[in-house]
């Protein structure tokens, strides 16, 4: 898991920085820092929902419930538009998991 978090926190951190500086939601500090936290609150629950056997359509439907989960985060440390941000989350997991499968 922890091999895991650190992989996701690579992946995820960068491209919230980018997408939440780039739309001017938030300065590059504080979006690295919602980047972090978005990702340690999300991630055990995603592998706490998975354990003991995750099945493809557990895997799914944690990670559509992560992705919204960390919109919703997102949306209250900014309020910003909220299809933006659920974009970005999208954008941000679906690196990370395509990252995750190749590794």
């Amino acid at each position: 898991m922890i091999r895991a978090l650190l992989l996701t926190l690579a992946v995820e951190v960068p491209l919230y920085v980018l997408a939440l500086t780039a739309l001017r939601f938030a300065t590059a500090g504080r979006a690295l820092l919602l980047g972090v936290a978005v990702n340690l609150l999300t991630h055990p629950l995603l592998w706490w929902s998975l354990a003991p056997s995750p099945s493809a359509g557990a895997l799914w439907t944690a990670e559509a419930a992560v992705v919204v989960a960390e919109a919703g985060v997102l949306w209250l440390a900014t309020r910003r538009d909220p299809a933006l941000l659920l974009v970005a989350s999208l954008g941000a997991n679906a690196a990370s998991l395509l990252i995750g499968l190749v590794t």
